[in-house]
């Protein structure tokens, strides 16, 4: 999945995300608005994770997005 797939299908992919990383609020997935690398900051911020860490959960929600 692209930055421009993600951006276009925000609205549809909002509840998978929640469903991801449920500790993301509703305020939260309105800010980052289908921009992957706020969504990676947001991640890394709530789970205390590194960025590679994170980098590879999104590439593992990609994967079965496709």
């Amino acid at each position: 999945m692209n930055k421009n797939q993600l951006k276009g299908n925000w609205m549809q992919l909002k509840g998978t995300v929640k469903e991801k990383w449920g500790d993301l609020t509703d305020d939260e997935l309105e800010q980052i608005a289908g921009n992957r690398d706020i969504l990676l900051g947001k991640i890394q911020e709530k789970y205390g994770i590194a960025q590679e860490e994170a980098e590879k959960q999104i590439e593992e929600w990609e994967k079965r997005l496709d």
